[in-house]
């Protein structure tokens, strides 16, 4: 899959362009649904890392962003939507609809992010 990068003005990763269109709503303006595929899910399980778990405490007592937990949850944003994007493309969608995101903890520091969407074929309308 041929993806540009998309990054905030700090250079921090935020996205990917997808061959995929992909949205949480039920319909994209300007586009008919012309037939719904089914189900698509993408999901990662990360683990947290005792270094960033030691500065989390400490920025903790002081506030303040934790970069490293915020980059981490960015990547599993990525990694778990190019997962659903390629099953989608793999059943011969061109688009996702009513995406939603979840997470939950697997074991004692490692959580699970699931995204999921229904896959649907799409043509200007």
């Amino acid at each position: 899959m041929n993806q540009a990068i998309i990054k905030s003005a700090s250079g921090a990763v935020t996205g990917f362009e997808r061959d995929v269109l992909m949205t949480t709503s039920d319909e994209i303006p300007g586009m008919r649904i012309v037939s719904t595929i089914g189900l698509v899910r993408g999901n990662t399980v990360r683990a947290r890392n005792i270094g960033i778990d030691i500065l989390a405490q400490f920025r903790n007592m002081i506030g303040g962003e934790i970069r490293d937990y915020t980059k981490l949850m960015a990547e599993s944003r990525e990694q778990s939507l190019d997962r659903m994007a390629e099953q989608a493309k793999d059943k011969g969608a061109n688009a996702i609809v009513a995406i939603r995101f979840t997470t939950s903890m697997v074991m004692g520091g490692a959580a699970e992010l699931l995204v999921y969407g229904t896959a649907v074929l799409v043509e200007p309308a």
